[in-house]
């Protein structure tokens, strides 16, 4: 015998019983007990498609007792059928949740392990076959308790679980509910920013144009100023220049007459016809008017002058 290990369990089946008691075990042999225990097709479909406790499901008997087992598999629940199990003097403090599904178990020994508390309680003693069965009457109801209680458990995990998972769900909506809208403000600012860039742009287009209206009306103006200033300074002139060409002829004339007349008066006086008859008015009209001028004040200083310069 190896400690831990049973060398030939063979030697310990009695028909259905099962007695691993005094093996030293620290663990239940499982796969021990799969290979060397059945050895028929139904035991091998059962290991071929369930887990490989579960192959032991036809024992009803199983002595565990006197070895140093810490736990017992989740999977002993599986076994159906058994009926006794003794695991007196062994080092067990708790018991999976599964051993509530041994519905047919009606003897349990715990005695001489250090259980858990409320667990040794329900266990109480195992003295005689009376207090056994009660052992594992009151086990199984305690199992079932913690049990339901495991399941209530875990559905409150769940739950919580869940309203976790719900609230991470709707901080999460709710994060992207905002996201969403800064996004959507951000856009509605980006479009709004780009809306006045417009109108400022349109603003200093319409500026620009209404000041280039203002410079092409004033250059309008200024050039009719010019016009009208250059209209009005070529009608004087043109006037003057009218007036002048005016005098200039009429001084012509005049000249002319005068020369005219004073040629004819020449010819009157200093010629032989002065005694015609056209030139006697006019010569004696001559010394008429040669008198008066001579009797000016102006004439008389002018012939003055004229006879000092002879002299």
């Amino acid at each position: 015998m190896i400690k831990g290990k049973v060398e030939n369990i063979k030697d310990k089946i009695d028909g259905n019983e099962l007695d691993l008691s005094l093996s030293n075990l620290t663990e239940v042999p499982v796969k021990e007990l799969v290979s060397y225990v059945f050895f028929n097709v139904f035991v091998l479909f059962l290991l071929l498609h369930q887990p490989e406790f579960c192959s032991l499901t036809r024992l009803i008997k199983i002595d565990l007792s006197k070895n140093q087992l810490v736990c017992l598999p989740e999977e002993i629940g599986q076994l159906g059928n058994l009926q006794h199990l003794d695991l007196y003097n062994n080092k067990l403090k708790m018991l999976p949740v599964g051993f509530s599904q041994l519905k047919s178990l009606k003897w349990l020994d715990l005695k001489d392990n250090p259980l858990e508390l409320t667990l040794a309680k329900a266990a109480g003693d195992c003295l005689d076959e009376k207090q056994c069965k009660q052992c594992a009457s009151r086990v199984l109801q305690h199992m079932r308790v913690l049990q339901e209680e495991a399941e209530k458990e875990r559905e409150r995990q769940l739950l919580k679980e869940r309203e976790l998972e719900k609230k991470k769900e709707t901080k999460q909506r709710e994060k992207e509910a905002r996201e969403k809208e800064a996004q959507k403000k951000k856009k509605a600012e980006e479009k709004e920013k780009k809306r006045k860039e417009y109108q400022a742009q349109m603003a200093a287009l319409a500026a620009q144009e209404q000041q280039k209206k203002k410079k092409e009306e004033k250059k309008k103006k200024a050039a009719q100023n010019q016009g009208k200033k250059t209209t009005s300074e070529c009608v004087p002139k043109a006037k003057r220049s009218i007036c002048s060409l005016f005098f200039s002829l009429l001084l012509k004339l005049l000249l002319l007459l005068i020369v005219g007349v004073a040629s004819i008066i020449a010819v009157c006086q200093l010629t032989e016809l002065r005694k015609e008859a056209f030139c006697v008015p006019l010569n004696v009209h001559f010394e008429e008017t040669v008198r008066w001028a001579q009797g000016l004040e102006v004439v008389q200083q002018v012939i003055q002058k004229m006879s000092d310069l002879r002299t």
